[in-house]
């Protein structure tokens, strides 16, 4: 027997819903086997909205969310 004809014979067996979730991942790994592409920088994301946001801002921001974080006295 052929390790293609054990899988078919596999998945015969299951229910469809479980037939469903098999032929998801195989096309998940067949699709992950393929050249990724590059991700886009998340810059262009506001370019045409007229936002900048500069490292003072950053780091106004960090001090906010951070502010009342407690602290271990070391």
């Amino acid at each position: 027997m052929t390790l293609e004809q054990s899988i078919l014979d596999a998945v015969r067996v299951l229910s469809p819903d479980k037939q469903v979730e098999v032929l998801k991942l195989a096309e998940s790994l067949s699709h992950g086997s393929q050249a990724k592409q590059p991700r886009k920088s998340g810059r262009g994301l506001w370019k045409d909205l007229g936002f900048s946001v500069s490292a003072e801002d950053i780091d106004e921001a960090r001090k906010v969310m951070w502010g009342d974080f407690p602290r271990a006295d070391i």
